[in-house]
């Protein structure tokens, strides 16, 4: 049982663990904050307490600020100890006493492995350790404990210092059993009964010590501090009251002070039998409270990929591509420069004159015109280029503006974009968006060679010219009349027609149609890679994703079966 248990809570440790909540969503602020807490419980007591079920008992003592567990813990072992500061917070400085025999419990790291021991003569001031203070965990060694029994001096609860708080809170969470001190005039304070509340929660061994009482209010404080406990779920914790005393010159408690709570805590450590109570009880409350917080870093877990989710989608949709598939669509490339230069090519004003004319006399005409000046099939494709990268670079800066207005739109997004301008495309796009041009281009030329390797095929690609097809095979990949008005419809139109025609004598009506498709679905998944490149600083922005919410799920019912199973 103890074996499989182990290898749950390894589980869910790593499921924790790999828990992230980089957005800005809904209750990721306190799903960071307890999943720190959280591996600080598995860390601290859960895990290693499975491991060591016979190691002695750890009881910390905390409280508020000047609340007196310095005091106490001296006078409960009948020597000093442990010291507080002398200023404002007191105990800095987290401080275990136990008996010499069971050092070995103490010195490895099985509890509370992030603090480094520190061995030291008890009496010793603090400040003369060479840790600084709250760094370490200071180890005192004294017959006045009794074996199988470690006493933790703690930092104040409500510390004006931060990192003293937190400890505190850490160190409570890795207690077999609490004794919490506070005063007469300090009982009722939010933030001891936060913890006491989620020590009831857990299931915690409790003592309370209601410290300097003085003698005329000691059963009115005491009564109604005992009301308090009962609505807390803590009515069955022993409750041990101090009168305000005076302390003898060696800052002690009169003999005999705390004779009541040493016979409790006696009683709890007095057998091997009396210990595992104590142990089974709070470790089981431990174990199921980290559990269930577990379901609680899962559904912030899923509220992270729901953000994510939709951020993701709004850049993908930033990105489609849209406007370089409608610019191939509607001829909107056959404008300008490269339908003057297609003009050029193929003497356009005289083939609308002879547009019913017989095929064989359009390549004669083409191939005349090639061979009688340097060829202006370069020009075609150098136009074409042009008119392409223009809308590639466009289109990106485009992208780019509304993946971020997408992102700017959600919190979320505004806090990963912090410090970001990405309302243009990278640097760089212009010269990859000429390169994916050449591309396509040398991609379409080397199709035209590889059709035209049949004999009849190939004779007539040789009489227009290898080069001078492929242009023709650009031209009719951008050629429709979407988007075009008045004369443009004409022009482009009669375009389309003469490059399909042209193009069905050498290769027939089924490889042109072939043709057209690839070049069309190859410059389109060529863009498509080249704004994925855009893409991807936006998206890499939402890839931290770690464990799923239904990991965590799992990994917390495995844990709640074995816990019900003991």
């Amino acid at each position: 049982m103890i074996a499989t248990m182990e290898t749950e809570l390894a589980d869910l440790r790593a499921a924790v663990a790999g828990a992230r909540y980089p957005l800005g969503a809904a209750g990721a602020e306190q799903a960071r904050a307890l999943r720190s807490a959280l591996l600080n419980q598995l860390d601290d007591y859960i895990v290693p307490r499975y491991a060591q079920l016979d190691a002695p008992l750890l009881a910390v003592v905390g409280g508020s600020t000047g609340a007196g567990k310095s005091t106490l813990v001296n006078a409960l072992v009948g020597a000093t100890v442990t010291r507080p500061g002398a200023l404002r917070p007191t105990t800095r400085d987290p401080v275990l006493i136990h008996h010499p025999a069971d050092e070995r419990w103490f010195a490895d790291q099985r509890i509370l492995p992030g603090l480094p021991r520190v061995q030291g003569g008890h009496g010793l001031p603090l400040d003369a350790t060479e840790a600084a203070p709250g760094s370490a965990l200071r180890l005192v060694a004294h017959e006045g404990v009794r074996q199988g029994l470690g006493l933790l001096d703690a930092p104040d609860v409500d510390s004006v210092v931060d990192s003293n708080r937190h400890l505190a809170a850490q160190l409570l969470a890795a207690a077999d059993l609490w004794v919490f001190v506070t005063t007469a005039n300090r009982y009722a304070d939010a933030v001891p009964w936060a913890l006491l509340r989620g020590a009831s929660e857990r299931d915690v061994v409790v003592a309370i010590v209601l410290d300097r009482i003085p003698w005329d209010v000691l059963e009115e404080v005491a009564y109604d501090l005992h009301q308090m406990l009962g609505k807390e779920g803590l009515a069955n914790a022993p409750l041990f009251l101090l009168q305000e005393q005076v302390l003898d010159d060696g800052g002690q408690l009169p003999e005999g002070a705390v004779a009541d709570l040493r016979r409790w805590l006696d009683s709890l450590t007095s057998d091997a039998a009396s210990r595992a109570e104590v142990v089974r009880r709070t470790l089981a409350g431990a174990t199921r409270h980290a559990a269930e917080e577990a379901y609680v870093l899962a559904a912030a877990v899923a509220a992270q990929a729901a953000t994510r989710a939709e951020l993701r989608h709004r850049v993908e949709a930033a990105f489609t591509g849209n406007a370089v598939a409608e610019a191939l669509g509607d001829g909107s490339l056959l404008r300008g420069e490269v339908l003057a230069r297609w003009q050029d090519f193929i003497g356009t004003g005289e083939f609308f004159r002879n547009l019913e004319a017989r095929v064989g006399r359009i390549r004669d005409k083409v191939s005349a015109f090639i061979t009688g000046r340097p060829p202006p099939e370069v020009e075609v494709q150098q136009a074409i280029g042009d008119g392409l990268h223009a809308v590639l670079v466009a289109e990106a800066d485009a992208a780019a503006e509304r993946a971020q207005q997408g992102l700017l739109a959600d919190g979320a997004g505004r806090a990963l974009l912090a410090g970001r301008s990405w309302d243009r495309a990278t640097e760089g796009f212009s010269d990859r968006a000429a390169t994916t041009i050449r591309d396509w281009q040398n991609f379409i030329i080397d199709l035209v060679r590889t059709e035209g390797q049949g004999k009849r095929t190939s004779a007539r690609v040789l009489a227009f010219g290898v080069n001078g097809v492929g242009v023709v095979l650009m031209i009719l990949a951008f050629s429709a009349t979407g988007g075009l008005m008045g004369a443009e419809i004409a022009i482009a139109g009669g375009t389309a027609v003469l490059a399909q025609r042209l193009l069905e004598a050498i290769f027939g009506e089924d490889g042109v149609r072939r043709l057209a498709l690839t070049a069309r679905e190859d410059l389109l998944a060529r863009v498509d890679r080249l704004l994925e490149s855009e893409k991807r600083r936006f998206l890499d922005l939402l890839s931290d994703e770690g464990t799923g919410a239904d990991e965590l799920r799992a990994a917390a019912d495995a844990v709640l079966r074995q816990v019900s199973a003991a």
